[in-house]
Parts: C-alpha cells; structure tokens; sequence
C-alpha cells in the first residue's frame, strides 16, 4: 500500500471497514473513522465518501475524544 497522509482520496485507501456514529442523521453531515493498516486511523466526510479523508495517529484520536467527552473544548464553539 501506499504512503498515505491528509488528504489521501478514501477511495485509495486500505481500510476494514468505516463506521459512522449512531448519533448520525439521514440528512448528512456525518463523519466516518475507519482503522488503518498500522493502526493509524483516517476521518471521513461521510457525504463525500470518495473525498481527502485526514490521517491521525491513534493516540492524537484518544486525547482529542476524551476532551470531548470533558467539555475541554466548549470555548471554541462560542
């Protein structure tokens, strides 16, 4: 497989498979993570499936979702 980095087309890449959140909508705006060869994970717009996906690190996901879930990040929204 190829190197792959941000903005890889998510048609190129190798992926088990992508899941959306259950919170989604029929109406769009979802986002969809699917688990990399290597462990790496890739971010999709699931409106856009064969769009760039974005490429993070394992760890950078997990710190990023535990801020979520900690309201950590609430001032950027305001």
């Amino acid at each position: 497989m190829p190197r792959t980095s941000d903005g890889t087309s998510a048609t190129l890449l190798s992926v088990i498979r992508w899941t959306k959140s259950s919170y989604s909508n029929p109406h769009g705006n979802c986002v969809e993570v699917a688990e990399l060869i290597g462990g790496r994970l890739a971010v999709r717009n699931s409106r856009y499936p064969s769009g760039p996906a974005l490429i993070y690190p394992r760890a950078e996901v997990a710190v990023f979702v535990q801020a979520v879930k900690k309201d950590e990040l609430d001032a950027i929204t305001r």
